[in-house]
Formats: structure tokens, C-alpha cells, sequence
């Protein structure tokens, strides 16, 4: 029986997701297509988040009956596989790599930022894909691409990429999360004079040098710049 939610990928099938027709399986031929149906779906994630994607109201949002969603998508993880390969046809990128494979993967990664800052649900899920549809194959082969210079083989290739996208998703969700909290001018200051007195106190003398170090730009920008160059320039490609 079609199925609301699901804890994983592992039971979507990709021979029949994307390599055959995308014509409904069975019943009279629907008055919408899949596309309007992702496309519903990831409006609803990006405005609401995750849990308001049910196929319920999916079905609600392009004016159907729940039962016919079920010819294009049979439960949620499937719908989870369409909406996160249809996003990531943002991720298309004219031009081939530049040669330079650690600037090539740091643009890469700033791609990866924007995207799931404009898809805030991405992040959490992009972990649990397993199935890869052809807008997403068409990013990871230019990130493949990107990494030849190194001389590595395929499967230390995918793995850098799979650390490079998952640093990416950890630090978009820490920065999604900041970004809600709401502190006060005497909330920052109280939280300021009281890492004062800790240093102070002498016996935390290792945070007491790290916060008398100059102090960084903190945008987020540059914070995640910085973080992602000491990944990348720390890989080791030997």
C-alpha cells in the first residue's frame, strides 16, 4: 500500500524512477504531470519545511486526489528522490573544470552552500539519497571532472566528493540554525562578559589564548570560506 512517509531510499527502485516512461502505471491518464507535482512539493518544503510534504497535500496543492499521485509517486521517499534531483538542475554548470582542482572543488562548494540555502529542507536529506537522477549524475560527474588533476582513483574521488557534500550540509545547517536564533544587544553582552570571566579564571588557559586572538570576520560568508579552505587545503591526494 502507497506510504506517507518512510525512514530511507533503500526501497525506491531506479530502473523504474528514471530510466522508464513517466506516463502514471495504471487508471485513467491524470490531468497533471509529475513535474507540477514536484514542483508542488518543493514549494511546500521550501516554505514550510519537510513535514508539511505529505502526498495529501501535495495532492491537495495541484488539485487532485490523493490515489492519483500514487501513479507517479508511489510513497514519499520517492517524491524525496524527484524533489532533490529536480533542485538539482540549479547545480548545472556551463563551463568545465578550470585545472586547478582545489579552486575547482571550493566553487563547487560554494554552489553546494547557495543551493541549500535556497532549499533549506535539502541538507537533511541529502545524506539518506541513494538513488542519483540525471540532474544530480550531471553534478557529480563535473565534480568528478574537477578532481582528475589529482590522479586518484574513482572511489577516492566519491569519496571526497561525498565529504566535501556533507561538510557543505553540516555547515548550511548550523548556519540555518544561527541564523533563527534571536539574541539581544544584553544577551550578547552578558554571553561576552561571561567567556571574559572564564578566561579569567585561570584554569582555562587554552581558551583564555584563543579569545585574545584577533578577531575574524564573522559573516557568514566568510566564515564558511574559511572552514572550507582548510578542508580542501588539507586533503590528502597521495
Amino acid at each position: 500500500m502507497p506510504q506517507d512517509g518512510g525512514s530511507g531510499a533503500a526501497g525506491v527502485d531506479p530502473e523504474q524512477l528514471w530510466l522508464r516512461p513517466t506516463e502514471p502505471r495504471r487508471g485513467r491518464r491524470p490531468s497533471f504531470t509529475r513535474e507540477a507535482i514536484v514542483l508542488a512539493a518543493v514549494a511546500l518544503a521550501d516554505a514550510e519545511g519537510l513535514e508539511a510534504v505529505t502526498m495529501r497535500r501535495v495532492a491537495a496543492e495541484v488539485g487532485a486526489g490523493v490515489m492519483s499521485l500514487y501513479s507517479y509517486a508511489p510513497d514519499k521517499e520517492t517524491l524525496l528522490e524527484l524533489m532533490v534531483d529536480h533542485v538539482s538542475g540549479e547545480l548545472t554548470v556551463a563551463d568545465p573544470p578550470k585545472g586547478d582542482w582545489q579552486a575547482d572543488l571550493k566553487a563547487i562548494a560554494h554552489l553546494q552552500r547557495a543551493h541549500m540555502l535556497r532549499h533549506p529542507w535539502l541538507p537533511a536529506v541529502v545524506a539518506t539519497r541513494r538513488v542519483p537522477g540525471p540532474n544530480t549524475l550531471a553534478f557529480l560527474e563535473h565534480a568528478l571532472a574537477a578532481l582528475r588533476p589529482t590522479g586518484l582513483d574513482g572511489a577516492a574521488k566519491l569519496e571526497i566528493f561525498a565529504q566535501l557534500t556533507a561538510f557543505v550540509a553540516g555547515h548550511v545547517t548550523y548556519e540555518i540554525a544561527q541564523t533563527a536564533v534571536t539574541r539581544s544587544p544584553d544577551r550578547m553582552a552578558a554571553e561576552a562578559r561571561y567567556l571574559a570571566a572564564v578566561a579569567a579564571d585561570g584554569r582555562h588557559p587554552e581558551l583564555a589564548e584563543a579569545l585574545a586572538a584577533p578577531v575574524r570576520p564573522l559573516t557568514p560568508e566568510a566564515t564558511f570560506t574559511r572552514f572550507l579552505n582548510r578542508l580542501i587545503d588539507g586533503l590528502d591526494t597521495s
